[in-house]
């Protein structure tokens, strides 16, 4: 998973290595720092910070591995309730890392297909992950970079936040991340973008439905910390399940199957227990044990 930071700020910024904590995959906690994702813990709220920042977060195997390792960890974890993505330094994410492009145009097709294969798998965990997601994008979303802020589950911006799908200027296509982008902006949208590689502001992110929010630069974080807040006075399973509920349909063409898995659906929520505690705090006129008491 990489590092662990125990921290009340949150914002991206410089980390002193006396403040880290590190577990897992790392042999020198001289090399903490250089770490390429840091996980802050901040009580029910994940905060997953890509840590390139001299190379504008660029993706290479190494932070492909790191970031499905943290994803998979806080999904497995019940004290965790929100996850929030955002990159250290200048950028969100500037896609694909040079060296690492170099490294795979001298591979083979085996090799090339199994590393696109672990990015894939990086983008569904992201997708799938059963706890809330939020993406804050500041500086440059390029390529893979725009992948993750497609999975997410809110996005919100800067205005100054620039986006890009480049990759057919180098004779490639997103295609790993081509379900989640399309899905985000629309196929129609998509055939542009791919095809034109043109470079793109985060007020036409939002047009396109890629951001849910354009905020000030200022206002980046208590814009994020309010959609937090929200999100804590869900109930957690029902946030889980309503990834599945949205996923599910989408994707089923069957009204009659729909309706039956539905039904079924709402009536196991109405007799859990979360479900009982929510109805009976409601009824009750008091807030459900799972609220978090606002600072």
């Amino acid at each position: 998973m990489g590092i662990v930071l125990n921290t009340t700020t949150g914002a991206p910024g410089n980390v002193g290595a006396a403040q880290l904590a590190i577990i897992g995959g790392i042999d020198d906690p001289g090399t903490a720092v250089s770490h390429p994702l840091l996980s802050l813990r901040e009580g029910p709220v994940a905060r997953l910070r890509l840590n390139r920042p001299e190379l504008h977060n660029a993706f290479d195997a190494r932070l492909i591995a790191a970031l499905t390792g943290a994803l998979t960890a806080v999904a497995g974890d019940p004290h965790v309730r929100v996850v929030i993505l955002e990159g250290e330094g200048a950028s969100f994410s500037a896609g694909a890392d040079l060296n690492w492009m170099r490294g795979m145009a001298a591979a083979g097709e085996d090799e090339n297909r199994d590393d696109a294969l672990a990015l894939a798998r990086l983008m569904r965990t992201l997708d799938e992950l059963p706890k809330p997601t939020i993406a804050r994008v500041h500086g440059a979303a390029f390529g893979g970079g725009v992948g993750l802020v497609a999975c997410c589950d809110i996005a919100i911006g800067a205005p100054a936040a620039k986006f890009g799908l480049t990759e057919s200027k180098l004779g490639l296509l997103p295609a790993v991340i081509s379900p989640y982008v399309v899905e985000a902006i629309g196929p129609r949208e998509a055939r542009r973008w791919f095809a034109t590689a043109e470079i793109f502001g985060a007020d036409v992110a939002h047009r396109l439905g890629l951001l849910h929010e354009v905020v000030a630069e200022e206002d980046l974080d208590a814009t994020v910390q309010r959609q937090v807040d929200l999100l804590l006075k869900a109930g957690p399973h029902a946030a889980a399940q309503a990834k599945a509920l949205v996923r599910r349909v989408a994707q089923t063409t069957d009204r009659d199957t729909l309706d039956a898995d539905n039904a079924a659906l709402i009536a196991r929520l109405r007799v859990s227990e979360e479900g009982q505690e929510g109805l009976g705090a409601f009824l009750d006129k008091r807030k459900p044990r799972w609220c978090v008491p606002e600072a």
